[in-house]
């Protein structure tokens, strides 16, 4: 499976799933098992390759305004969901984190979305359902603990304000209603 054929299958499950992420990650390996073991590899090549490239410290900056809070587990799963959204939503965010507040649509709830951790599983999944074995490993190597690039002060409203001011303005103003406000167990400020 090649990098077009990744993003096709991420593309038709999620529209197929509406903005249920637990329903993609369903569709997703019920697609997958209908492919040959080699190609269920491949796919979780290039989820992971993605996931990988996804851990840096300005996408949990977005993470954390997105969702009002986000700890390490919270933050490996934005990163999967960022990956169910697809090709221009990953890409544009990964080019600009702040570009996030115009790829979401309007009735965007942060309480259902952002997080989509059963996505993260799902060649897995269908890996073991064709073959009755685990994932092979996949030959990348492992990401640093530290998330990639120079680490932002998540508990510093101001600068979280200005490093992403449209997503600020959208998700993060002080008064906004939040479920998730104060959420704890994120990274220290640094």
């Amino acid at each position: 499976m090649d990098e077009t054929g990744f993003w096709s299958l991420i593309d038709e499950t999620r529209l197929a799933a509406g903005s249920d992420p637990d329903l993609h990650a369903e569709l997703l390996v019920e697609r997958l098992v209908l492919l040959d073991p080699e190609a269920v590899h491949d796919f979780a090549r290039h989820f992971e390759a993605r996931f990988s490239r996804a851990h840096r410290w300005d996408l949990w900056g977005a993470a954390w305004v997105l969702l009002d809070g986000a700890d390490e587990e919270a933050f490996e799963n934005f990163r999967c969901w960022l990956i169910s959204l697809g090709r221009a939503v990953f890409e544009g965010t990964l080019l600009d984190p702040d570009a996030l507040a115009g790829l979401l649509p309007s009735d965007f709830d942060a309480r259902a979305e952002g997080e989509a951790e059963e996505i993260g599983y799902a060649a897995f999944d269908a890996y073991e359902q064709l073959t009755g074995d685990e994932l092979p490993d996949l030959g990348l190597s492992e990401p640093g603990a530290e998330p990639e690039g120079t680490a932002i002060d998540l508990a510093d409203e101001s600068a979280l304000a200005t490093a992403y001011p449209r997503l600020w303005a959208r998700f993060g103003a002080p008064g906004l209603p939040s479920a998730r406000r104060g959420v704890a167990g994120g990274p220290a400020p640094v």
